[in-house]
């Protein structure tokens, strides 16, 4: 060890180097603390500005529910809502002896309107909704009045399935039977042919017609294969 050296080095815990490095630390420390919390104060700001902004745009939705709600009520009681297809004693009008659905006689749709996306989409929301609600039997009428009003409707489809929808919870298998041959009868290229087909040969086992719900089931099996309603109509089909 060289003569004159000390230990601890000169300035340490004095103001020199070691003393100023130590002096610099809190007040960086409490720079960094102030910067986050005045960051964590910002975002909470903004939070609190998209909490608000949800909460309006619910009640405005809410309020346009119940808009929907209220015209439809209107419509309803004041016979906008027609019928659907007169009732029979089974589903025997909306299938041939192989159970194959056939098209009924031509309709007029006298109450048909002009397209208007906007308008019926909500109709038919309107309509839908009362199905969350299941207010079936005022569900029916909505869609009956909905496909009444806007046959061509790029709706149109989805409303005469879920017509045999509630038809079919309703425990109205006729109803149900007919509007479901519908689907595939007034809309032959639409998505909901397969199920609605499917849900057609359920009636008609309901009904006691094990011969025409077995050749309904066969023909989603065959024209459809790979869809969904195939794989339910095979399981069907194996146990009738």
């Amino acid at each position: 060890m060289q003569q004159g050296s000390s230990y601890p080095p000169a300035g340490y815990g004095t103001a020199g180097t070691y003393a100023g490095a130590g002096a610099q630390a809190p007040a960086s420390a409490q720079g960094m603390l102030f910067n986050q919390l005045e960051q964590m104060q910002q975002e909470i700001a903004q939070l609190r500005g998209m909490v608000e902004e949800q909460q309006n745009e619910i009640q405005r939705l809410k309020q346009e529910g119940l808009e929907r709600y209220q015209d439809l009520d209107q419509r309803i009681s004041s016979g906008a809502a027609a019928g659907g297809a007169p009732a029979q004693n089974s589903a025997d009008g909306a299938v041939n002896a192989n159970g194959t659905p056939t098209p009924p006689a031509a309709q007029q749709q006298a109450s048909a309107e002009p397209g208007d996306p906007a308008k019926e989409k909500l109709y038919y929301d309107a309509a839908f909704d009362l199905i969350k609600a299941k207010d079936f039997d005022k569900a029916s009428q909505a869609f009956s009045a909905f496909l009444n009003r806007y046959p061509n409707s790029q709706y149109a489809g989805n409303a005469q399935y879920w017509l045999g929808e509630v038809n079919l919870a309703k425990g109205d298998l006729q109803a149900a039977g007919q509007a479901f041959a519908k689907v595939s009868q007034a809309y032959p290229s639409h998505p909901k042919v397969p199920d609605s087909l499917f849900k057609l040969a359920d009636v008609e086992r309901r009904l006691g017609h094990n011969d025409k719900a077995r050749g309904i089931l066969q023909q989603v099996i065959a024209q459809y294969p790979g869809s969904s309603a195939a794989q339910l109509a095979q399981r069907d089909l194996q146990r009738l």
